[in-house]
């Protein structure tokens, strides 16, 4: 059940997170007048994008988020690693609230705006990447045990207290 649950919680990570890549880059197609600033284009790819993909696949990465907890030793990395989801969750919301005033005809930023907010999800993405892989082991049927770890404690370069 660990295993499925962290598998889907990644798979919906990457999806939420190739969303929230891809719209500020609409965004500045958008500024720039590219050929996907087309309302045409741009309306109903941007709106599929961010209600029909990127929303319903980051409240599913939460989901299996939450439902990993039990699993883990709640420490400082939970907690930090729960800010920074944080943050990706109000800049999902700010770029939905910025695709709605585009909608409605408003653009108050310019190009390079777009540009610096769109490594934002970058940033995040590997602050969660490093929170993830510097947690304490917390899963014991991940653990080294037993005979792997003495092959582990005699093998070349291994320091011998004999």
């Amino acid at each position: 059940m660990y295993f499925w649950l962290k598998v889907a919680h990644i798979a919906s990570m990457a999806v939420w997170f190739t969303g929230l890549f891809f719209l500020p880059r609409l965004f500045v197609a958008r500024h720039l007048g590219e050929r996907d600033s087309r309302a045409e284009f741009f309306n109903p790819v941007a709106n599929q994008l961010f209600f029909r993909i990127a929303t319903p696949a980051g409240v599913l990465a939460i989901a299996f988020g939450m439902s990993l907890i039990p699993w883990v030793q709640p420490s400082a990395w939970l907690v930090a690693k729960l800010g920074v989801v944080m943050l990706a969750v109000l800049l999902h919301l700010y770029l939905g609230v910025h695709l709605h005033a585009l909608g409605k005809g408003r653009d108050k930023h310019g190009a390079r705006f777009y540009r610096i907010v769109g490594w934002m999800p970058l940033l995040l993405l590997l602050a969660i990447a490093a929170l993830t892989g510097g947690k304490p082991q917390s899963f014991t049927g991940t653990a080294i045990t037993g005979e792997a770890a003495a092959r582990m404690d005699h093998s070349p370069g291994a320091s011998s207290s004999d």
